[in-house]
């Protein structure tokens, strides 16, 4: 009875052999989609972008496998139970292969770790009966050792997996949605409220918190959730009778996401602190991303509400013009301002200003954040802080405490040492400027180091070489990061007349470190702008 099943359980092993080889060997595609938010359209982006590590894992494995595969067939053996010796011995073979295979072309040092969650490990099942299905239908059609060949299609298998699961994971996300809902609006006395914008957000969210938590239990959702399943997680397991102030902030990928957000928070209140080039690679065109943005005060109550914007003298203006509810006016000129700043010095310690608030006064302010674009998220988030009743003396109060975030013009001295500005979170062409600005009111020698922007469609090239030329003024040696991609900085650079030998290029951020302490004096004053997440790297 044994011995007439062997040849079933040899089938079996040899259907598994490719399936377990190719679970393991899919760790670095399945870190790919996870870095894209699990977005198809990010996922194959990021393929086109590292070719090399989406297509070699499946090579790899399909080229061991037909070599196992063919030492076994090679076999002369007739004992039944040598050959299911053998064939265990290739299901190990294969596993440890998938093992080397993920150990590889896994990243050395990545920035973000894979993390398995639950949803990881639902991918994971559904990635794994949907190889089983393929390998049996292959094995069902014929020759076993072309039985192997789909692996080579890795990629578009990891994709068919997380097209199948994406029904399980929208069910399970609408009842998270709805329970995070459920739990925000059952404190009738909760202000509620929204935030958005191109840049800035997660600085004004931070300020915003810090201000009002001088009077009022708040909770802002912590780092960079902004998304509905980031946000509803935020709310499930922070949010406490007790608060008296939720800030949601929400970011967007795609025309419609703000809606989906607005429609978990239900704001009251909307900030919209800028909107310009950011994510042009999803959006397109600024058009989508001011429709997008706008979308927050579209879901405000015409009732009620009051919506914030920072006068840009171009798209926020021409958002805060068009808008019919409630609406205050931040910005530097007091005749079209409700909130301005004026008797500002900004150095390389911070900033000082005397903060206006029309028809409450005015009151001197301190803060330790770096830069004049730090002034326009102070002015939004003390106008909205204000209009929830706290006084000027609070406010000030609030402002003098201000902490950088991290990763946001986070000034790092050490003593006897260099100083680091660290500005390595997802730079934007208004930032760059910023940060420069910042570098420049810093004594020589001033260093940059930077991979440049991302994320800038069809315009990244020229945004980049605009980079490269406005360093001229403000940088002294400029380390830059990366291969093909920094290319158009570089031009930028020589095209304003950058010293050549003042002009660093490295492979990796392990490579500028190195470079850096080489180069850098005790007096010296370096500039980390933008870090590129793990599949923006140039392999």
């Amino acid at each position: 009875m044994i011995h007439a099943e062997l040849p079933l359980i040899l089938q079996w092993i040899f259907i598994l052999c490719p399936v377990l080889c190719s679970l393991l060997a899919s760790r670095t595609l399945l870190h790919y989609f996870q870095l894209e938010s699990y977005q198809f359209p990010g996922y194959f982006r990021t393929l086109k972008r590292n070719w090399k590590h989406s297509l070699l894992p499946g090579l790899c494995g399909a080229a061991g496998l037909f070599v196992l595969f063919g030492l076994y067939g090679a076999l002369t053996v007739e004992n039944s139970w040598l050959m299911l010796f053998f064939g265990l011995l290739c299901l190990a073979s294969s596993v440890g292969l998938g093992l080397l295979i993920a150990k590889l072309f896994n990243a050395k040092h990545a920035k973000k770790k894979f993390v398995i969650t639950a949803r990881v490990k639902r991918l994971y099942a559904v990635h794994f009966v949907v190889m089983l299905l393929i390998s049996c239908l292959m094995a069902c059609g014929g020759a076993a050792l072309f039985s192997i060949l789909w692996i080579v299609f890795l990629p578009l298998v990891v994709a068919l997996s997380g097209l199948l699961a994406w029904p399980i994971e929208k069910a399970i996300s609408e009842c998270y949605f709805r329970d995070a809902r459920r739990k925000l609006l059952a404190n009738p006395g909760l202000t509620r409220i929204g935030l958005t914008g191109s840049y800035g957000k997660t600085s004004v969210k931070h300020i915003l918190g810090a201000l009002l938590s001088e009077k009022y239990p708040t909770l802002i959702t912590p780092a960079s959730f902004n998304t509905p399943m980031g946000v509803s997680r935020a709310i499930r397991e922070r949010l406490t009778p007790s608060h008296q102030i939720f800030v949601g902030e929400m970011g967007a990928r795609h025309v419609g996401d703000i809606k989906e957000l607005c429609r978990l928070v239900k704001p009251t209140i909307g900030i919209i602190t800028s909107v310009g080039p950011q994510h042009l690679e999803t959006f397109k065109s600024i058009e989508r991303i001011t429709k997008t943005k706008y979308e927050l005060i579209d879901a405000l109550p015409q009732e009620g509400s009051r919506s914030y914007f920072y006068n840009d003298g171009a798209i926020c203006k021409q958002l805060y013009d068009k808008t019919t509810k409630t609406k205050v006016l931040c910005g530097r000129d007091p005749e079209t301002s409700d909130v301005w700043c004026d008797n500002v010095s900004v150095s390389a310690q911070g900033s000082s200003f005397t903060l206006h608030i029309k028809g409450k006064g005015s009151v001197d302010c301190q803060t330790r954040l770096l830069g004049e674009h730090s002034l326009q998220n102070i002015l939004l988030a003390s106008a909205v802080a204000s209009d929830l009743g706290l006084t000027l003396k609070q406010i000030s109060h609030g402002i003098n405490k201000l902490q950088p975030v991290k990763n946001r013009l986070e000034l790092i001295t050490r003593p006897g040492g260099f100083t680091i500005i660290n500005d390595a979170f997802n730079s934007n062409p208004v930032g760059v400027k910023a940060a420069l600005n910042v570098l420049k009111a810093f004594p020589e020698r001033r260093i940059i180091i930077t991979p440049g922007m991302v994320e800038l469609g069809e315009k990244e090239e020229e945004y980049n070489r605009d980079f490269g030329r406005a360093m001229k003024e403000c940088v002294d040696i400029a380390i830059i990061v990366g291969k093909n991609r920094v290319k158009p900085i570089i031009e930028g650079l020589k095209e304003a007349g950058f010293a050549d030998d003042q002009i660093f290029r490295v492979d990796s951020l392990d490579d500028s470190t190195r470079l850096l302490h080489t180069l850098v004096r005790p007096t010296d004053t370096v500039l980390y702008e933008n870090d590129l997440p793990d599949h923006y790297q140039e392999a």
